[in-house]
């Protein structure tokens, strides 16, 4: 009979540490990625003129997607790209205008969970800074 406890309690103690480990890694793995999930900021042409912005990313091994103002209203990234060595981040994406599409051009970089850059659009140019959530 002790033998049986012993034993049962020994493949508790495996489970638990298999369990344990797993989220480890599954930690590990989501902290390696540091542009995956929510962006909040602004963008603008100057320190008067400013947008409110949200911006949802997905890293998928080096396939980078994305999402500006999440909703009825969202515009997709149509090409975007992040180099996790220097933190680059270039997105293009297009948006409709009153006056017809618009193709927006965003490149930043990514350092400690904020991300700023510049942003433009036919003659139109600003910058914008955004930090994640």
């Amino acid at each position: 009979m002790k033998l049986r406890v012993s034993i049962l309690c020994l493949l508790l103690c495996f489970v638990v540490a298999g369990s344990a480990l797993a989220q480890g890694k599954a930690a590990g793995k989501a902290a390696a990625d540091p542009i995956s999930g929510k962006w909040t900021g602004d963008w603008g042409p100057s320190a008067a003129d400013r947008n409110q912005v949200v911006v949802e990313l997905k890293l998928d091994g080096k396939n980078l997607t994305g999402t500006v103002n999440p909703g009825p209203n969202a515009v997709a990234l149509s090409k975007a790209t992040f180099d996790e060595k220097t933190g680059a981040v270039h997105m293009e994406a297009d948006a409709k205008g009153r006056g017809g599409p618009i193709h927006y051009v965003i490149d930043g970089k990514v350092d400690k969970g904020k991300m700023t850059g510049s942003w433009n659009h036919d003659n139109r140019k600003g910058d914008f800074t955004i930090n994640k959530q």
